[in-house]
Parts: structure tokens; sequence; C-alpha cells
């Protein structure tokens, strides 16, 4: 009985490694005014569990903050690595830059 109760143990143990180990990351390039590109308001989707990381390729300030959306989040200003969020609440989030404003602003849709 009690083989059989640590053999459940581990693979329940296995089971939430690999859980963790395959989340899918969708990363974002924070660039000069934009998210994603450097025209339009970029919408990225992804699913409940993902990590977004948004890496910032530019040496001027930018944030990652939620206007509207489930749940609000601000990276702060930053001017280079990556700020990184894993998505845990469905919903559309609308996403600005607080220097930039509307001028560098995305929407992100958890499904």
């Amino acid at each position: 009985m009690r083989k059989l109760f640590l053999v459940v143990l581990a693979v329940a143990a296995l089971a939430v490694a690999a859980s963790t180990a395959f989340a899918a990351t969708k990363s974002v390039k924070v660039g000069d005014n934009y998210y994603v590109r450097s025209r339009g308001v970029p919408t990225v989707t992804v699913s409940k569990g993902t990590k977004v990381k948004w890496r910032f390729v530019t040496d001027t300030g930018h944030s990652v903050t939620v206007k509207r959306g489930p749940t609000k989040f601000n990276s702060g200003v930053r001017t280079g690595g990556s700020y990184s969020r894993t998505m845990r609440k469905r919903g559309t989030y609308t996403i600005y830059c607080v220097i930039h404003g509307s001028e560098q602003r995305m929407k992100l849709v958890v499904k």
C-alpha cells in the first residue's frame, strides 16, 4: 500500500512539473512608440495561463500598463530587459505606455 501511495505521489509531482514546463510563453516586442510592430494597434491573443513576455528593444523609456481589463498591472518605465506576466484571467486588456499614451497601445485577448 505504501509503495502504491509513493508511486501516485511521484506521478502527481511529475504532472505538476510537466504542466509548468510546457506552459506557453508569448513574446511581445516593445520598441520606440510601438508594441509588436511599428504601425497600427496590434491585437495579441493567448490562452489563459500563458506567460506574456514584453521585451524592451529600445534605449528610451516605455511601460506596459493596463488601462482597461480584468486585472490591472504595470511594468513601470523601463529602458531595456523584459517584463513578464502570466495571464490568469480571461478577457480583453487594453495596454498602453504611460509615457506615450494613445500613440503606443495594444490589445491583449486572453481566451
